[in-house]
C-alpha cells in the first residue's frame, strides 16, 4: 500500500481541483449565465443530471442513484487496481486521473443530486457538452489506460517466447 500512496495522492489532487474550480464557478455564477473568454471557449454554470454528455440527463430521476452507485463501484476497482500495480506508472497514472475525477463527480451527485459543469468549448455555432475538471482528468485517464494498454501489448509481442 505504501507504494500507492502516490497515485491516491493524484486522485486526491484532482478531486481538490475539481471541487475548487466548482466552488469558484458556483460563488460567481448564476445558473445558466455564460462568460465569453474566446471566440470558442465560455464560462458556464449548468447542471448535469446524467452521465457524460449528458445522457439520461433528462430522466425522471431514478439515474441519480443509479450512476452514484455505478462510481462508487468503479471507486473501489480503481482502487484494487492501484494497489495491485503500484509500480505501472502509466497505468497507474491513467487510475489515478479518472479515479479523481470519478469521486469529484460523485462528491457532486450526493452534495446537489447533479454534477456541476462550467467549461464550454464551442465553433460555428456548435457547442461542445459543457464540462468540469473531473471530467477531463477521467477522459485524459481512459487515453493514458488506452496507450497503456498499446504499449504493454507491444511489449508482450516482443518478449522472447
Amino acid at each position: 500500500m505504501l507504494s500507492a500512496w502516490r497515485w491516491f495522492a493524484l486522485a486526491a489532487a484532482i478531486v481538490a481541483a475539481d471541487q475548487v474550480t466548482k466552488a469558484i464557478v458556483l460563488g460567481r455564477f448564476s445558473y445558466g449565465e455564460r462568460l465569453e473568454l474566446t471566440g470558442f471557449f465560455n464560462l458556464v454554470l449548468v447542471y448535469n443530471k446524467g452521465a457524460a454528455f449528458s445522457f439520461l440527463s433528462d430522466a425522471a430521476g431514478w439515474q441519480t442513484p443509479l450512476l452514484i452507485g455505478f462510481a462508487v463501484v468503479a471507486v473501489g476497482i480503481l482502487g484494487t487496481l492501484i494497489v495491485r500495480s503500484p509500480g505501472r506508472r502509466l497505468f497507474c497514472t491513467g487510475l489515478a486521473l479518472i479515479l479523481g475525477g470519478a469521486l469529484g463527480n460523485l462528491i457532486d451527485r450526493f452534495r446537489y443530486g447533479q454534477v456541476v459543469d462550467f467549461l464550454d468549448f464551442h465553433a460555428a455555432g456548435w457547442h461542445w457538452p459543457a464540462f468540469n475538471v473531473a471530467d477531463s482528468a477521467i477522459t485524459i485517464g481512459a487515453v493514458l489506460l488506452i496507450l497503456e494498454g498499446f504499449a504493454h501489448h507491444e511489449g508482450r509481442a516482443r518478449a522472447p517466447s
